[in-house]
C-alpha cells in the first residue's frame, strides 16, 4: 500500500434523460426512478464542482452526460463546459463520458482540452442481452477502440453485481484486457427499488475478491478504481480495496447516488498513511 491513491470526482452535467433500457440504471426514462432529471447543468455549478473536486485533492474530473451517445447538441456543450472547467481548474485532468462516440466527435472532444474518455463495457457479451437490448455490446467495445485510435486516455471497466456469473465476469475483464485501459472503473450495483434487477447479492468478501481478480487479469493498467457502490458493499471494511489492488476511487458524489462527504475519504486515506496522487 505505498503508492499514491489517484482521485476522481465526478460532475452529471445532464441527468435521467436517457432513453436505453439498460436494466442497471436508474437514468433510464423508461424505469420511473425517482432521481434528478435536468438537460444541461448551469455551467456556474459545474465550475463550482471542479474547484471542489480539486480542493479535495481530486486529479480526474469527469463530465458525464445521460444519453447513448454524442449528438452534436451534446458534444457542444461537454466541450463548452470542459473550456469553463480548464479556466477555473487547469490542474484537473479532464475526462469525458458521453456514451457512444465515434472517431471524429472524440478528436473534436481532445481538442476542447478532453485527456481521457470512460466508456465501460459494463459486463459480459454474452451476458450484456440480459441487462440492455436497445444497443449491443459490441457497440460499446468499439467506442473504446476508438478511444484508442483517436490517442485519448482509454478508461473502461464494468458493473459487478448484476445477476451476472464469474464466468461472466472473467470474461469481461479478458474483454478490458484486449482494449488496454489506463484506467478500469469498477463499479458495485446500487439497487433502486424502481429498475427490474435484483438487488446486489454479492458479500463484501466477494467484492474485495473481484478487485484482486481485476488487478490480477489487467496487471499492465495504471489504476484500478473503485467507483459506484463502494459505500454501500464495504462499509466500515472500505480500507481494504487497497489491500487487494486498488489504487484510486471516486471521491463525492457519483450520478444518481450519494457518496460520502470528500473529507470522509481524505482522513481514511491519511489514516492509511496513504498519500493522494498530485500528479497523473
Amino acid at each position: 500500500m505505498s503508492e499514491k491513491i489517484f482521485l476522481c470526482s465526478i460532475c452529471n452535467i445532464n441527468s435521467g434523460t436517457c432513453k436505453e433500457d439498460c436494466k442497471f440504471c436508474s437514468q433510464s426514462v423508461r424505469y420511473k426512478a425517482d432521481i434528478e432529471r435536468y438537460k444541461q447543468k448551469p455551467m456556474d455549478q459545474i465550475r463550482q464542482e471542479a474547484i471542489n473536486a480539486r480542493d479535495n485533492g481530486a486529479l480526474g474530473f469527469c463530465l458525464v452526460t445521460a444519453d447513448k451517445g454524442l449528438t452534436d447538441k451534446t458534444l457542444d456543450f461537454v466541450c463548452n463546459a470542459a473550456k469553463e472547467v480548464q479556466e477555473v481548474a487547469p490542474e484537473l485532468r479532464l475526462i469525458a463520458c458521453n456514451g457512444t462516440a465515434s472517431i471524429e466527435q472524440l478528436l473534436v472532444l481532445k481538442e476542447a482540452g478532453i485527456q481521457a474518455y470512460n466508456h465501460n463495457l459494463e459486463t459480459s457479451e454474452a451476458f450484456y442481452p440480459e441487462i440492455c437490448t436497445t444497443h449491443p455490446w459490441s457497440e460499446r467495445y468499439e467506442t473504446c477502440q476508438n478511444v484508442n485510435a483517436a490517442g485519448l486516455v482509454l478508461i473502461s471497466g464494468g458493473i459487478f453485481g448484476l445477476g451476472e456469473t464469474q464466468e461472466d465476469r472473467v470474461s469481461m475483464l479478458q474483454s478490458l484486457k484486449s482494449l488496454n485501459p489506463t484506467s478500469v472503473p469498477i463499479n458495485f450495483y446500487h439497487h433502486n427499488e424502481a429498475l427490474e434487477l435484483e438487488p446486489n447479492s454479492l458479500t463484501a468478501d466477494e467484492a474485495l475478491q473481484l478487485i484482486k481478480l481485476t488487478r490480477e487479469t489487467l496487471a499492465d493498467a495504471q489504476r484500478i478504481m473503485v467507483a459506484g457502490g463502494r459505500e454501500l458493499m464495504f462499509g466500515s471494511r472500505q480500507a481494504e480495496i487497497f489491500d487487494n489492488g486498488a489504487n484510486s476511487i471516486v471521491i463525492g458524489n457519483y450520478l444518481t447516488t450519494k457518496g460520502r462527504v470528500m473529507s470522509q475519504d481524505l482522513e481514511m486515506l491519511k489514516s492509511l498513511n496513504l498519500d493522494v496522487a498530485t500528479s497523473v
